[in-house]
């Protein structure tokens, strides 16, 4: 792999890593500025989201419920140009767990890299601990 490969798989891991922190630490508004505004999500079973107010919508709820403890395993980055990569994962956090078919992250013009598509499944709801 090239040192530019290199690059952009870092860069890439970076955003995602600082989206799972700010999810872990409860920041609804952080994990949504990392989508760009016409972002499509995909949450299995759940639904199709479009735009940053659904995607909010989606996950305002979600974190305040107490998810927490979000980890990836299994990382795959594809490098599918200079400005798009596509991250797949296994994912598991306190309330369950499941697959990250799809994170496809651009590079934005001021160099910021968003999702501007999320797909994941819930393969797995763990019950709620009394």
């Amino acid at each position: 792999m090239d040192d530019h490969s290199t690059v952009l798989r870092r860069e890439v891991l970076t955003a995602s890593q600082q989206w799972i922190a700010n999810f872990n630490k409860g920041d609804v508004d952080a994990c949504v500025a990392a989508y760009v505004p016409n972002a499509v999500m995909e949450a299995k079973p759940f639904g199709t989201f479009t735009g940053t107010q659904e995607i909010d919508a989606f996950w305002r709820p979600f974190v305040s419920s107490g998810a927490t403890g979000l980890e990836y395993h299994e990382v795959a980055l594809q490098i599918i140009d200079e400005l798009t990569l596509h991250l797949t994962a296994n994912w598991k956090m306190n309330v369950g767990r499941g697959v990250i078919t799809l994170e496809k992250w651009e590079k934005q013009s001021n160099g910021q890299w968003l999702l501007t598509h999320d797909a994941f499944e819930v393969l797995e709801q763990f019950p709620p601990n009394p």
